[in-house]
């Protein structure tokens, strides 16, 4: 049986998130975001106030902006997993924290350290013995080689090619 969850944010990001989660076997049992303008997301119905997400037991915060993912994560409490898509490969020695989505096609390799609450999109890449820090988005195709630092909160645009040893943020 499938685990039901509900998704804070409703925008496209929250679609992706979507589609990961019902391939990563969960369903999803309600959306909730502060924009009364959005009415559904993929069919179905956003809710608008909080009450209405208060019975679901696991919450995954789908919010493509960094800021606006810490800011709700530190108010409501973060997400306690990850939603991996079953296309992403995941090396056996990383370490993750929770709170991460890793999209379709997204590859992390070995000694690899991802913090919490981290976006790594469709198709990027993370190679061995990299950190990256809390509430970074790794954009789609992006390629971080070796002993890369991506900080707290900073953002590795899309098609970007990041040479080791360095930091960025």
């Amino acid at each position: 049986m499938d685990k039901e969850i509900c998704i804070i944010g409703a925008g496209g990001h929250a679609k992706v998130v979507m589609e990961t989660a019902e391939l990563a076997g969960y369903s999803v049992k309600g959306v909730y975001d502060q924009n009364e303008d959005i009415k559904e997301i993929l069919g179905f119905p956003v809710f608008h106030e909080l009450s209405t997400i208060k019975g679901c037991e696991q919450v995954f915060f789908a919010l493509g902006c960094n800021a606006g993912r810490q800011r709700n994560v530190e108010t409501f409490g973060g997400s306690t997993f990850n939603l991996i898509h079953p296309s992403a490969i995941c090396s056996k020695n990383i370490q993750m924290g929770v709170g991460n989505v890793v999209m379709a096609g997204a590859i992390i390799n070995s000694s690899s350290t991802i913090a919490g609450h981290c976006i790594i999109n469709t198709g990027a890449c993370i190679d061995h013995d990299c950190t990256i820090e809390d509430f970074v988005h790794i954009s789609p195709r992006a390629a971080i080689a070796g002993n890369v630092t991506v900080q707290k909160g900073a953002q590795v645009g899309i098609g970007a090619c990041v040479k080791q040893n360095i930091t960025i943020g």
